[in-house]
């Protein structure tokens, strides 16, 4: 399954001296995609270009594909993967209550 919007924890910074010029000035974070009912990863990490000032720790949501370069205003920007808001908190039903659907 593909990923399209998903919380995810920083875990790390990427630095890139030689890059694409389109992503010059972009900070960018490794981050790992979590699964909201047991923030257990669900994927192997991946690297998001941040666009709100995140930071190693804390958890976020992240868009992919297309989404990513409209979180860019550039359709034609080379990532797949942003940062586009910090989570403070949620409000979710446990596994059980949810008839063990997420």
């Amino acid at each position: 399954m593909r990923l399209r919007m998903f919380p995810a924890l920083v875990i790390g910074n990427v630095w890139a001296t030689r890059k694409d010029s389109r992503v010059e000035g972009i900070k960018l974070l490794i981050v790992r995609p979590l699964d909201y009912l047991n923030e257990n990863a669900v994927n192997s990490p991946i690297i998001a270009a941040d666009w709100i000032g995140a930071g190693v720790g804390e958890r976020v949501i992240v868009v992919s594909g297309s989404a990513a370069r409209c979180a860019a205003g550039d359709q034609s920007i080379p990532i797949d993967a942003s940062v586009i808001g910090i989570i403070d908190g949620e409000d979710i039903v446990s596994k059980n209550e949810a008839g063990g659907q997420t």
